[in-house]
């Protein structure tokens, strides 16, 4: 079950490269090398766990930093060590896998810029080095340094169910249930998702919490030698940021938070929020075609309705059904330079009767290969967004919604309100809370960028990071444009002004506009 919020945005690109024959390489477990160590300009302070300081053994590590697999020359590899359970510091501990790409001017170096891409449950160790050129004027002064999360890929991964299940999943699983029958295949497969997850990866899954990850990350800061932890998060990336902000304010470094998650939102407001923020982008899109968008959304959906009963025949002979087909209509949003593919998918659909396309683009979506394998994105996501997340509505309370999701998008709107209910249904884990936490009194400055048409996590949610994070630390940049994602989706004045905070401390003023 795909889930429509926080996809990881950088990957997301990438995938679709990947259906024009653009390959990338990914990296795999470090082999070790000789052992190095950055000295900082400040002694690092040491991270905390509330009141108590964590063991010497998990602080005074030293990185041995070596090759990565099938990685781009220049990049390094390591694994760094941290409690599985922060309440008990000197118990069990779990292996994080990093990737680094030193600073080019070592001279001028400002130290360690920690990536983080969103998802959650993308793999940074995956997602950096592909998306290094990006970030080239800042690799100039900083070392590049991202990590797959607890929960996530080669950091103690979450697994919930075989290759073999989830294919019968997508295949059998209405995500928009229509009779009684559907609604109990529909959670039936929700709950047997957690029980997979509970099976396979009982030891960690409390643990996988944001408020973990930025407890992570401040230890990997004072290992990495950083006395301030300087931070890029896109997407979740921005929630965990705010996260972090929020705990360890003293340790805040200069901070990029772009394409903005709403920390004020619950399960049922996130769902709202992306309901809006993907018709309006699709409203954009079909503007853009030359199309009126009420006329043209409706058209959409009513292909929806048809493959809800009648999926399409595709060349693998696999079939495009209607929950296929919305995920191959949302990967395209993400991105303006990708609303062609959007184009071609439903001209295919639409006059030749077959699916290809938006099927190719539903499994670059899911992360699912060639040969039918899929990643651990969705196990790790799903996994992390229950282990956080108390508000868990029930079937009646997703039905509820139905009409009012409807009329916000007749294309989105019924997928999402079915998802409040359906994405932890019976999860074996408690939630940590309601919603996250991100004020952060006493930080510096952190900036937070936001774009107009933003779909999965739509602009407003960025004008409420700002003000969360308080007054005088929230500095709200606002990018008008498409796509999920500013300093990546092609805007020069965003770049600039981005560059300038994190290389020059070029603070942008507070509500200032790129177009």
């Amino acid at each position: 079950m795909p889930k429509l919020i926080r996809a990881t945005a950088l990957s997301v690109t990438a995938a679709l490269a990947l259906l024009t024959g653009c390959d990338s390489g990914g990296t795999d477990s470090p082999a070790p090398e000789a052992k190095t160590s950055t000295t900082p300009a400040a002694p690092a302070p040491a991270p905390k766990n509330g009141d108590s300081v964590l063991p010497a053994s998990l602080t005074s590590q030293t990185l041995n930093w070596g090759s990565c697999k099938d990685s781009p020359s220049g990049w390094r590899c390591a694994t760094v060590k941290v409690p599985l359970d922060y309440a008990h510091p000197t118990g069990d501990t779990i292996s994080l896998a990093l990737v680094r790409k030193k600073a080019k001017d070592s001279s001028h170096r400002l130290g360690s810029l920690l990536f983080n891409f969103g998802g959650p449950g993308g793999s940074g160790v995956d997602i950096l080095p592909q998306a290094a050129s990006e970030y080239g004027s800042l690799n100039d002064r900083y070392d590049l340094v991202s990590w797959d999360p607890r929960g996530v890929s080669r950091s103690a991964g979450v697994v919930c169910r075989t290759d073999a299940q989830q294919a019968t999943a997508e295949r059998s699983v209405d995500l928009t249930p229509d009779t009684p029958a559907e609604a109990s295949a529909y959670f039936g497969d929700a709950a047997a998702f957690g029980q997979g997850c509970k099976a396979r990866s009982a030891k960690v899954l409390p643990y996988v919490t944001t408020s973990n990850t930025a407890r992570d990350m401040d230890l990997m800061r004072a290992v990495l030698g950083d006395a301030k932890l300087n931070y890029f998060g896109i997407s979740y990336g921005t929630e965990l940021g705010g996260t972090y902000a929020h705990l360890f304010p003293s340790h805040v470094g200069r901070t990029v938070l772009d394409a903005v998650v709403d920390p004020t939102a619950d399960a049922v407001g996130h769902a709202r929020n992306q309901t809006l923020g993907f018709q309006r982008a699709l409203d954009d899109y079909l503007k853009s075609t030359g199309q009126d968008p009420k006329a043209g959304t409706a058209k959409i959906a009513a292909l929806l309705d048809r493959l809800d009963k009648n999926p399409l025949p595709t060349s693998d002979g696999r079939k495009l059904n209607q929950s296929l087909a919305l995920t191959g209509i949302v990967m395209p949003l993400y991105s303006k330079s990708s609303w062609t593919y959007l184009t071609q998918g439903l001209k295919e659909a639409e006059e030749l009767g077959t699916g290809n396309l938006l099927l190719a683009m539903a499994d670059s979506y899911n992360d699912r290969d060639e040969k039918g394998r899929y990643s651990t994105q969705s196990s790790s996501q799903r996994a992390i967004d229950c282990a956080d997340t108390k508000s868990h509505p029930t079937e009646a309370q997703a039905k509820a919604l139905l009409p009012s999701f409807r009329k916000l998008s007749p294309v989105f709107g019924e997928f999402l309100a079915w998802d409040t209910a359906g994405w932890c249904y019976k999860w074996p884990v408690t939630g940590e809370r309601d919603h996250p936490v991100a004020d952060a009194q006493g930080a510096g400055p952190i900036l937070v960028v936001g774009t107009t048409g933003d779909p999965a996590t739509p602009y407003e949610g960025a004008r409420k990071m700002a003000d969360a994070l308080g007054a005088g630390v929230g500095v709200l940049l606002t990018n008008k444009g498409e796509g999920h994602g500013a300093y990546h989706g092609g805007s020069g004045c965003v770049a600039k002004k981005v560059d300038g905070y994190l290389l020059d401390g070029k603070v942008p003023a507070n509500g200032s506009t790129c177009s």
